[in-house]
């Protein structure tokens, strides 16, 4: 995950990024990227009566767009920079775009990851950056990772590469905007691109707005992580005090001071998309599709929910800015898909102490295609006489008032945990 606090970094208000800064990084990555597909989408496409189009930035040659800015970035040192090398800190996609970068052009690279980080990530940063790079493990957070990283760059004068606030990493980002403008037969109406610290949206939105002015750039935030939408509304850029690390590509605390600088004068509106919904959006890219997105590249998709009425009939990009998806959060997907669309219901309930109390409520009380997929006593010792964990997966959300229905008339004694937030995450 990318920063989740106040940026270090001094800020870089009295640069920018032009037409040319895009045109210029275009010619640069093309000796390193892959150009990902512009691929009409008939599902999306029939489901929302316009043409949808998806840019695969999940098929990039680290599975994301972060190659982009990096190697645009890394690419443009001096001599004297790259002699000395660079440093990042990240725990996800900027690193394994900047290892890549590092080993395609013969420099050496010091990435710091929290300590924390997934096996499977350390392992993609390695293979991409071979033994060009160094990985350095470090504190538990993003933040002790990037303070080491800052330290580092100070003492031996190497350059810190930022995963989304300087000129190079958004015209970088901006060549996505570019490839799909020259890929379109028809002018395109909407774009819509997922907002983190903001280096994507900002490079897209530039680009965009000059070529095609009358295109609306919509920005998507995880409603747990909307740093940019906090910016807008008090006119600067702060620090979120919590946030949601679920999108995990996009659950940053602050944006970046030049991205928002850009952002506010490109984007015509920005959306929030609830982590459950965005859950719902990869398990129907990966069912319908056959498309593996991370939380961050599925919120495009999933912000087109929002926007039903007004692209009908419309040309439509969604960018999927990546496909890092571990194979591990699955089920967790799964689980917050479901709670989201009602499917899925906890309940604390507290059994009658009598024989067949259990029985009566599988026969009595849950409907016929209710199905019970978890039950546990929360007491160790005297079971019976203690509450039970259930939860309770419907098969359409409109049998949930039926079901409560049925449990208030049989006179039961329960607690739902959706609707306690602090009972159900230190349960479920």
């Amino acid at each position: 995950m990318e920063p989740t606090k106040t940026q270090k970094t001094e800020p870089a208000t009295a640069s920018t990024v032009g037409m040319e800064d895009i045109v210029r990084a275009h010619h640069m990555l093309r000796e390193v990227i892959v150009r990902t597909p512009l691929q009409r989408d008939a599902v999306l496409s029939a489901k929302y009566n316009c043409n949808v189009y998806l840019k695969r930035e999940d098929l990039q040659v680290v599975r994301s767009f972060k190659i982009r800015g990096a190697y645009n970035m890394i690419r443009s040192l001096t001599p004297e920079q790259m002699k000395k090398g660079i440093v990042c800190a990240s725990a996800g996609n900027h690193a394994q775009g900047v290892a890549f970068s590092c080993n395609a052009l013969g420099i050496h690279g010091k990435i710091f990851m929290p300590s924390t980080t997934p096996n499977q990530k350390v392992k993609q940063v390695r293979r991409f950056g071979g033994d060009s790079v160094e990985v350095i493990l470090t504190g538990d957070t993003f933040d002790d990772a990037y303070d080491e990283a800052m330290k580092v760059c100070s003492e031996q004068e190497m350059t810190f590469i930022h995963p989304f606030d300087q000129p190079k990493i958004i015209a970088g980002n901006g060549t996505i905007a570019m490839e799909v403008m020259e890929s379109l037969d028809t002018p395109m109406d909407y774009v819509f691109v997922t907002i983190g610290g903001g280096g994507l949206a900002a490079g897209v939105g530039t680009y965009v707005k000059t070529v095609s002015p009358t295109t609306k750039v919509i920005g998507v935030e995880p409603l747990g992580a909307a740093s940019m939408t906090e910016a807008m509304r008090l006119d600067k850029v702060v620090t979120l005090e919590q946030i949601d690390k679920f999108v995990d590509g996009a659950a940053v605390k602050r944006v970046g001071q030049l991205t928002y600088d850009i952002c506010k004068h490109t984007l015509d509106d920005i959306v929030k998309v609830p982590e459950g919904k965005a859950c719902t959006a990869i398990l129907e890219l990966y069912n319908e599709n056959a498309i593996v997105v991370e939380p961050a590249g599925s919120l495009p998709v999933a912000a087109l929910d929002l926007y039903r009425e007004q692209i009908q009939g419309k040309t439509v990009v969604c960018i999927v800015s990546g496909g890092n998806n571990d194979i591990d959060r699955m089920q967790e997907i799964k689980e917050r898909s479901l709670i989201y669309e009602g499917l899925k219901h906890y309940f604390m309930v507290n059994f009658p102490q009598r024989a067949g109390a259990l029985r009566e409520f599988l026969q009595e009380v849950l409907g016929p295609n209710d199905d019970i997929t978890r039950f546990e006593y929360t007491k160790k010792n005297d079971k019976e006489n203690g509450p039970a964990l259930v939860g309770i997966e419907l098969f359409h959300k409109e049998d949930y008032f039926p079901l409560i229905e049925r449990m208030n008339r049989k006179g039961i004694n329960y607690t739902e945990l959706n609707k306690n937030e602090n009972l159900f995450n230190m349960l479920i």
